[in-house]
């Protein structure tokens, strides 16, 4: 059975736009995904990248102009200026990984704490806020809490295999032979390669 390991992280607009299209993908493929939030930022200071608010003015532009574009295509609600944004990415991150310790609709839960951030203005990094994506895509709340201290250490453990393998930027899918892809406008790639068309 194929399997793809998908590197984000809540705080990224681009999984955000990534939508369901992940899952979908796996499905018609039959693979099982691993879903590794890990800290973007961290992550950028490691392997040449900047965090959009000291890139030069012209990338920062062309960022706006891009996730814009994007979001019509899609089809899908985005606010280029959230209210909560950056916030505290672990708690939602944490969430995300006991939640998938338990088993469950896990791509469900990323995309509502994404969502929560670029489309409904809300704060992540609120026990109240964690506790509703949670509920809505039908896990117990109370895993929050209970899985702290694993979601820190897998937390952790995700940023160092994401260097380790390359990961610099989110989201970004490996597949269990090593190819590699990078944003949500790779996905219809990573379709094509699993179908052996590319």
């Amino acid at each position: 059975m194929p399997h793809i390991d998908c590197f984000f992280t809540t705080l990224s607009p681009y999984a955000y736009l990534a939508g369901d299209r992940l899952e979908t993908v796996a499905a018609k493929h039959g693979a099982t995904v691993t879903y590794k939030p890990f800290d973007l930022i961290t992550a950028f200071g490691r392997t040449g990248g900047q965090a959009p608010k000291d890139r030069h003015p012209s990338r920062q532009e062309y960022r706006a102009i891009e996730l814009t574009r994007q979001s019509k295509k899609l089809g899908m609600p985005f606010n280029l200026k959230p209210a909560h944004w950056p916030t505290n990415a672990a708690p939602s991150c944490y969430a995300i990984i006991a939640a998938q310790n338990e088993g469950g609709d896990v791509g469900k839960l990323c995309q509502l704490f994404m969502a929560a951030v670029w489309a409904e203005n809300r704060d992540i990094a609120q026990d109240d806020v964690v506790r509703d994506c949670l509920e809505k895509a039908g896990f117990n709340p109370d895993i929050a809490e209970k899985g702290m201290l694993q979601g820190a250490d897998t937390f952790a453990r995700n940023l160092e295999e994401a260097v380790e393998k390359g990961v610099f930027g989110a989201p970004f899918y490996i597949l269990d032979d090593g190819q590699k892809f990078w944003g949500q406008d790779r996905l219809e790639d990573l379709d094509l390669v699993m179908a052996g068309k590319l």
